[in-house]
């Protein structure tokens, strides 16, 4: 091997492992380091080394160094089977695509060429144009597919497509391309018969084509199963949110009809008491007591929907301090709905959260107007470490804070996470403030 090769060698594989790396990392959202950069091509290095001397079949040379990014993906990276696997099999089967494409158009160019300097130009112009098109694809996959569409359930849709593409291109370079001159993994090859080029080029460019569309592809299945996800979610969300809103309108007709019968109540009690049946006029007022207790409230904010929500939510946080301080403005301009997606999604992440987080727990909740915005803020302990993806949860708060031109603002400092959700009220009303310790 001349100076000129060795050196053109030595550049596509620090070029191509780089690539490599950086496109894996990127894909699964995980950040590489920098000695994992040096593991891979010195991993690199040491696999043309042997290929050099071994001269194995292109089958055996690709598949070893598609393991070898395997294996760093899965160990060095922590990314899961499938994951590593797609990201992988993606990097070197765009990588061995886009020289594939450079190289049947050097191809068709070498007979004119062979035994002249003008050789060395070509295949110097020949290089970086085959790693910027592979850049080019690597970005372009980067914006079909996220680390989050990467991690999700059905991965296999996925895997099977990558995996045939990337066994038809090691078919296409074992059958047709030939070792008789070999230029290091920049891919110069010379072809049998001149009349293949046309068609590898084609061939080829289809094989990438189908490649990006199989991954666009995915991305939309992605979206539909986020999209079903959060359907169901929602439909679910409302179910249980109009159960809220028909229990507290059952709870306000039972009230009504209790304080309009007060009166009778009150006169039988002043008979029993005149009577001088004390027992029974005290049993007579513990029934009484009995029924006021089932229709109060431990929180009562002015609005018996969240009135009931609150009491079935913070059932379940015995374990958990809870401060509530609210202030609801009344009448209200926010339907009793939205008022259910807010209170009820805020809670059910907040008590998981806290049933997550060790030592001591709490859930506050304040409640403020301020002129024509109504803020509410949510607080609660929540386990070390960075914030989950948003979920279904906060996106249905979301939407429901841009339905009243409102916007919502989330915020995690140690075990401290706090959501403000602010909205806008238009109507002029009286506020009524409830405490409970």
């Amino acid at each position: 091997m001349d100076w000129f090769s060795l050196v053109l060698n030595v550049f596509s594989l620090a070029a191509q492992g780089i690539l490599h790396i950086l496109f894996a990392a990127r894909l699964t959202g995980k950040k590489a380091k920098a000695w994992h950069f040096a593991l891979y091509l010195s991993l690199l290095f040491l696999l043309d080394w042997v290929a050099t001397a071994l001269r194995p079949s292109w089958v055996a040379a690709i598949g070893a160094e598609t393991l070898v990014l395997y294996g760093m993906s899965r160990c060095l990276l922590r990314n899961r089977p499938l994951a590593a696997g797609v990201s992988a099999l993606l990097a070197n089967n765009i990588s061995q695509l886009s020289f594939g494409l450079i190289n049947s158009i050097e191809a068709q160019i070498f007979p004119c060429v062979v035994g002249k300097s003008v050789l060395y130009v070509l295949v110097i112009v020949a290089t970086p144009l085959s790693f910027a098109l592979c850049a080019a694809c690597y970005a372009l996959v980067l914006t079909f597919l996220s680390p989050e569409e990467l991690g999700q359930q059905g991965m296999e849709y996925l895997f099977v497509p990558v995996l045939f593409f990337f066994a038809s291109e090691l078919y296409i370079m074992q059958t047709t391309y030939t070792q008789e001159i070999y230029n290091g993994p920049s891919g110069e090859f010379l072809l049998r018969e001149a009349g293949k080029h046309t068609a590898l080029l084609f061939l080829q460019a289809l094989e990438l084509g189908s490649l990006l569309c199989t991954l666009y592809a995915y991305r939309q299945l992605c979206r539909a199963f986020q999209a079903q996800a959060a359907f169901r979610s929602l439909t679910q969300a409302a179910q249980a949110q109009k159960i809220y809103i028909n229990e507290a309108q059952t709870r306000c007709e039972q009230t009504k009809a209790f304080r309009h019968d007060i009166a009778n109540h009150l006169t039988v009690l002043d008979g029993l008491l005149s009577s001088g049946k004390v027992e029974e006029g005290r049993a007579y007022l513990q029934k009484l007591k009995a029924v006021s207790a089932s229709l109060s409230f431990p929180c009562q904010t002015g609005n018996p929907v969240v009135d009931v929500l609150l009491r079935e939510k913070l059932a379940l946080a015995e374990e958990i301090e809870t401060e509530i301080s609210l202030i609801l403005p009344h009448p209200c301009g926010i339907e009793d709905f939205d008022l259910c997606v807010i209170f009820a999604n805020a809670l059910d992440n907040a008590l998981h959260a806290c049933r997550a987080a060790e030592g001591s727990r709490c859930i506050r909740i304040h409640g403020e107007r301020q002129g024509d915005f109504y803020m509410l803020a949510f607080e609660n302990t929540c386990p070390e470490g960075p914030l989950s993806p948003e979920g279904t949860g906060l996106s249905n708060i979301r939407a429901a804070a841009e339905k009243y031109r409102g916007a919502v603002l989330t915020e995690k400092i140690g075990r401290r996470f706090s959501l403000n959700v602010l909205l806008n009220i238009s109507l002029q009303s009286e506020s009524i403030s409830v405490q409970k310790p």
